[in-house]
């Protein structure tokens, strides 16, 4: 079995004013933190009581997050031991050294250097991913299927 490392690996945020639910915030976190590296297999996730402390949400909200990323593989539930990262999403181009990371590092900067507000940012990324995936119409590689709406 891995040894889980000893420092809190993840900090939830809550965004109240999102539009999002709790719970889905905590599994869109936890998904890019398992896609960035930073939440390896082995680790544990802050407890129930620990989300609760730092982000003043329901304690079933955690439970029901933690829940759905069970369900989809990416933890475990271990009773009276906490919860565990079963399963990694991180690929080597999104690793902190890796050059695309750098990049985009550097982009993002220039970006809210520039006046560009965090939902700006996603809101460009977004369309040049939508945009790349119609050009490829849905062939590259890491492609989920997205699919085309019926015109």
């Amino acid at each position: 079995m891995v040894e889980p490392r000893k420092a809190t690996l993840i900090d939830y945020r809550i965004d109240r004013g999102s539009g999002v639910p709790a719970y889905v915030q905590i599994v869109e976190q936890t998904e890019r933190a398992l896609r960035m590296g930073t939440l390896r297999v082995g680790d544990k996730l802050p407890t129930a009581k620990e989300v609760v402390a730092a982000t003043a949400i329901n304690p079933n909200t955690v439970l029901r997050a933690y829940r759905d990323l069970e369900q989809a593989g990416l933890v475990e539930l271990r009773r009276g031991l906490g919860t565990f990262v079963t399963r990694s999403l991180a690929r080597p181009d999104a690793a902190d050294d890796s050059p695309l990371r750098r990049e985009a590092t550097a982009w993002v900067t220039r970006a809210r250097a520039a006046g560009l507000e965090r939902a700006d940012v996603l809101a460009l990324v977004t369309a040049a991913l939508d945009a790349y995936d119609d050009q490829h119409d849905g062939t590259t590689p890491g492609h989920r299927g997205r699919q085309k709406e019926d015109a």
